[in-house]
C-alpha cells in the first residue's frame, strides 16, 4: 500500500495562477484541491480539512485575510497566504490573523515546494508529539506544556496553539533563563532559509503573548532583549 499523499488546498480567483500552483504541486506528489474563493475554501475546510492551505490575499466574496480570520476560530490547519510584492503590510497581517508563512508573487516554482514543506515539516514535528530533550511536561508559572501530547495549559485550561506558536513556546520553555537570538529561533522554529526574516519572529511571538500573557502589553513570560532576541522567564511574577 502506498503512502497516503498530503493534500493542499489552493484558493485563488486567478485560473492561470490555480493552474500553475496545482500542477506544480501535483508534480511532486502531492493531492491538491482548489477553491475560486475564501468562501468556498472555508466551506471545504469546514468539510474535510485539507493539511495545508495555500490562500490568496485578493479574492472576491471574502477575502484571503477574512478567510483566514475564519479558519482559525475553529481549526489550526496550516496556512500560507499569497501577497502581492512589496505589500509587507499584508505579510504583517495575515501573520496576526494566524497565518504560518507568506508567500509573495511573483514567486517560483522551487519557493512554492520550499514554502509548503517547511510548513508541513512543522506541523509534522508538533503532531508526532515527540517528548523535547526526553522531558515530558515542563511548568513554568501558570503555564504547563505536555510535550508527549503537545498541549499547552494555562491554570488546567487548555489553550488553542498554531504549530508555529507551539513550537516557539517549546524551546522558549525549554531554554527558559536563556537569551535566545532571533536568528537561532528563526532557524530553529522555520529552518535555515528563514534567518534574517525577524519581522515574521517578531509577529508570531507577540501572536503568542496574546494567547498567554496575563498582560501581553506587559509580558510576564517572554522578554523581549532589543536587538538580540527573546528569553522566556523562569520566575515569572503573577499577580
Amino acid at each position: 500500500m502506498g503512502v497516503k499523499k498530503q493534500t493542499i488546498l489552493v484558493a485563488d480567483d486567478d485560473p492561470q495562477l490555480l493552474r500553475l500552483v496545482t500542477r506544480s504541486l501535483e508534480l511532486v506528489k502531492f493531492h491538491v484541491l482548489n477553491a475560486k474563493d475564501g468562501e468556498e475554501a472555508l466551506a471545504m475546510i469546514e468539510a474535510d480539512p485539507p493539511d495545508l492551505v495555500l490562500l490568496d490575499v485578493m479574492m472576491p466574496h471574502m477575502d484571503g485575510f477574512t478567510t483566514c480570520q475564519h479558519v482559525r476560530e475553529f481549526s489550526q490547519v496550516p496556512i500560507i497566504i499569497i501577497t502581492a510584492r512589496g505589500r509587507d503590510d499584508d505579510k504583517v497581517k495575515g501573520l496576526n490573523l494566524g497565518a504560518d508563512d507568506y508567500l509573495t508573487k511573483p514567486f517560483s516554482i522551487e519557493e512554492l515546494e520550499a514554502r509548503v514543506r517547511a510548513v508541513l515539516r512543522r506541523s509534522q514535528w508538533v503532531a508526532s508529539g515527540q517528548p523535547q530533550k526526553d522531558q515530558k511536561k515542563k511548568v513554568i508559572g501558570d503555564i504547563c506544556i505536555d510535550f508527549e501530547q503537545c498541549v499547552v495549559t494555562i491554570r488546567n485550561e487548555e489553550i488553542s496553539l498554531t504549530a508555529t506558536e507551539y513550537r516557539i513556546l517549546a524551546y522558549l520553555m525549554q531554554n527558559a533563563g536563556r537569551v535566545l537570538t532571533q536568528d537561532l529561533l528563526l532557524e530553529h522554529i522555520w529552518g535555515q532559509e528563514y534567518t534574517g526574516e525577524s519581522h515574521m519572529l517578531q509577529v508570531s511571538v507577540n501572536r503568542l503573548r496574546r494567547k498567554i500573557e496575563p498582560d501581553p502589553a506587559h509580558p510576564t513570560y517572554i522578554h523581549t532583549k532589543i536587538g538580540i532576541g527573546y528569553q522566556f522567564s523562569t520566575t515569572p511574577k503573577l499577580a
